[in-house]
């Protein structure tokens, strides 16, 4: 990534209103705080070269460089305030440029200043809004773990992790639909490999918050997916863990209070979104290997609510090592996709 000479740029501030922010991002008059994985910045503009002013954390996120729908780089923001060219040598008109976010929250926070164009530049108006909006509620799955190590180590560090390639972006892009991934990796209903759960921070604007509040008023999804229990079928079979003693003490829960568990997480997303569909599903992981009781504890805790906008979906157990692959993520899109498409017509 080149810097620039500042004297040639035409600046567009971060609180531009021609810029289009998607996902939870906090927001002040001179900075963009993203966090969440597949979080989103995007300009429409003319001109032959770009660049934009960030800050990362610590130098943790990866980010895709996307022009007109393409993928041109990968960028990884330093710990300091710095300006990176995303595009050179563009052709005369109009162009598009994204970044998004690639990597989870576990990875810290980035802080974006605002866009700088050449000189012949000019920023144009967001493009039109998209079809439909979704949001899903997940967990490593959900954020592409390790989607891009083709070691078989099933490493979730950055630069393995790509939430671009995730059956959640995959399947919002089908459909185009704006998107929200309020997903952790580890993350569980009941308990987790840490101590919060998603019902403690499924409504934070700030992930490492519990002070910090999303507005569930400025994103209304039509359609909401959620993909969790797989960290949840493994620790309530770790009496051991120091997560299980703080949940459960030393007794496993019962089907009754893990049906309970799901169903009460359910109750609170629709308390939020009165009318959209919420597909509830399990996979591509063991939680939906062939005699797993999870699945049904999916379907009794979705039956009890008695919702005809609420459905459940089983992906099949992918039956290899590890996370799923960069493959594995569009087989479950396709499957999922096919789902929804059935199931309500989109």
């Amino acid at each position: 990534m080149a810097f620039s000479c500042k004297a040639q740029l035409t600046t567009v501030k971060n609180n531009d209103p021609h810029i289009r922010y998607a996902g939870r991002i906090a927001k002040t008059d001179s900075t963009a705080e993203l966090s969440w994985s597949g979080s989103s910045i995007t300009i429409n503009f003319t001109g032959t070269e770009i660049w934009g002013i960030l800050k990362d954390e610590r130098a943790d996120n990866t980010y895709n460089i996307i022009i007109d729908n393409k993928v041109v780089n990968v960028l990884r923001p330093d710990a300091v305030k710095k300006e990176y060219k995303f595009a050179g040598n563009l052709s005369n008109g109009k162009h598009t440029l994204e970044l998004f976010k690639r990597s989870e929250w576990a990875m810290g926070k980035t802080w974006f200043y605002g866009f700088e164009l050449s000189k012949d530049g000019k920023v144009l108006p967001a493009s039109a809004k998209q079809k439909h909006k979704m949001e899903f509620f997940g967990d490593s799955i959900s954020c592409g773990y390790a989607d891009e190590d083709s070691t078989g180590q099933d490493r979730g560090t950055s630069p393995y992790e790509n939430g671009y390639l995730s059956y959640a972006t995959l399947t919002a892009k089908h459909f185009d639909a704006e998107f929200h991934n309020t997903s952790k990796s580890g993350i569980g209903i009941m308990v987790s490999w840490f101590p919060f759960t998603m019902p403690d921070m499924y409504d934070r604007l700030d992930a490492n918050d519990p002070n910090s509040k999303w507005d569930f008023s400025k994103f209304t999804p039509d359609l909401v997916v959620i993909n969790v229990f797989q960290n949840d079928c493994w620790l309530v079979n770790l009496p051991n863990n120091d997560q299980f003693k703080a949940k459960f003490g030393t007794t496993p829960p019962k089907s009754e209070f893990i049906v309970n568990a799901y169903s009460q997480f359910v109750k609170t997303i629709r308390s939020k979104y009165p009318k959209a569909h919420i597909f509830c599903i399990l996979g591509s992981m063991d939680a939906t290997r062939q005699g797993s009781p999870w699945p049904g504890y999916v379907e009794k805790a979705v039956a009890s609510l008695n919702d005809s906008r609420i459905y459940t979906h089983f992906i099949p157990y992918k039956n290899t090592n590890g996370h799923p692959s960069v493959k594995e993520q569009q087989a479950m899109a396709d499957d999922l996709t096919g789902f929804i498409t059935k199931t309500i017509g989109w």
